[in-house]
């Protein structure tokens, strides 16, 4: 007679399908959070994944809550509970989704204060040794602040991505999306791939690479930002986001189209997405011309 399946046994087979179609990050988010709960029902002496109903579950939010969870760190593993409950709802082990009556902390909203722009001009204008190195990271500096990036999405670009004046990028959910490149972004990237292959091997597909010649990795990035930062002056801490917060917030500024903006973002929570309408490439291309303020200054002209 076949055992029953355990909480830990149906996680890992969960983990295994969302495997299928989400990223590795995604996945490795899940699998940490679902561990928590694993150990939460071992102490408890639970093992029988239809035992999971809206009290245990609220009993384990509030015991990570006790330990110092932060409110989006406790959002995040309401989701992975969530989404594991529908797994097991679609399997026959639960009649209902237990999650839906719970909640959580409300998070505090501290989106980073955007760089100024004449700051950030004076920053990004900054010359760098034309070394292959210092060719990549201007190249990097100006995608990100050009077309808001996510760093997830500009550390997974490939060279096939790259498409002159626009980029194709896949942003969460897998859902792929194009954003212009400002010409100031587009030579930046062409000089570095003028250099490129004096650091990437031949057949190798990742747009920007390390001195190794493999995929530069997240942390990487985040680093080479914050040491660029203080090498070019700028009195400030400066990481991917920041950058993609300030590409935000000076387009709308200019723009005044939220629209367009939540677009060229590749916003996709669904409290959000209702109110957005699909807009077709030439009015967002439109819109980003007019107002971004990098897209269309010559390379002598003063910030």
């Amino acid at each position: 007679m076949a055992k029953p399946s355990s909480i830990a046994d149906r996680i890992e087979t969960f983990l295994a399908a969302l495997a299928a179609h989400a990223s590795p990050a995604t996945v490795a988010a899940y699998q940490h959070d679902l561990a928590a709960l694993c150990t939460f029902t071992n102490r408890r002496d639970v093992t029988d994944p239809a035992a999971l109903d809206t009290a245990l579950l609220r009993a384990f939010l509030g015991a990570e809550r006790s330990r110092g969870l932060a409110p989006r760190s406790l959002a995040r593993r309401r989701a992975a509970l969530s989404r594991f409950a529908d797994y097991l709802v679609k399997q026959g082990v639960l009649v209902d989704n237990p999650v839906g009556l719970l909640r959580t902390p409300k998070q505090p909203s501290h989106l980073p204060r955007p760089v100024d722009v004449d700051a950030l001009a004076r920053f990004l204008d900054t010359p760098h040794d034309g070394s292959p190195l210092g060719t990549r990271d201007q190249a990097i500096l100006e995608l990100f602040y050009s077309s808001g990036l996510r760093l997830a999405e500009l550390a997974a670009l490939d060279l096939g991505d790259l498409q002159s004046s626009r980029v194709r990028v896949i942003g969460k959910g897998g859902k792929p999306r194009q954003v212009p490149v400002g010409r100031r972004a587009q030579q930046a990237l062409i000089d570095w791939l003028g250099c490129r292959s004096a650091l990437a091997p031949a057949g190798e597909l990742a747009l920007f690479v390390g001195q190794r010649g493999a995929r530069l990795g997240h942390r990487a990035i985040q680093k080479r930002l914050a040491q660029l930062s203080l090498a070019r002056g700028l009195p400030e801490h400066l990481h991917p986001h920041r950058l993609r917060h300030s590409f935000a917030s000076h387009l709308l500024e200019s723009s005044q189209d939220l629209r367009a903006v939540q677009e060229l973002l590749g916003h996709a929570n669904l409290s959000t997405t209702q109110i957005y309408t699909r807009l077709d490439w030439q009015h967002l291309a439109t819109s980003y011309d007019a107002a971004h303020p990098r897209a269309k200054r010559s390379p002598g002209s003063k910030p």
